[in-house]
């Protein structure tokens, strides 16, 4: 009878950590602690809704468009002064 442990669980009735085996060929659990077992469900679970499965469900193919960011030529920066210019009083 194969039995593993879950590394990590926590049992449901005492609350102890790392102290619940599989049994991979009766499709159970059980606590090694307290003695809890249950079986685990034979049907497959729906799986829950989240956002990304909600945007699925709602995306719309569209077609492809092309986008300008910046229409001709962009204009060119001005040049700041550097100070050399001036004129020394004296």
């Amino acid at each position: 009878m194969p039995r593993r442990f879950i590394a990590g669980a926590v049992c449901p009735r005492c609350g102890l950590q790392d102290k619940l085996v599989v049994d991979t060929e009766a499709g159970s659990r059980e606590c090694v602690s307290c003695g809890f077992s249950d079986a685990r469900p034979v049907a497959g679970v729906a799986e829950p809704r989240t956002r990304v499965t909600r945007a699925a469900a709602r995306r719309i193919d569209t077609a492809a468009e092309v986008v300008t960011l910046m229409p001709g030529k962009p204009a060119e920066k001005p040049v700041p002064p550097t100070g050399d210019d001036e004129e020394e009083g004296g």
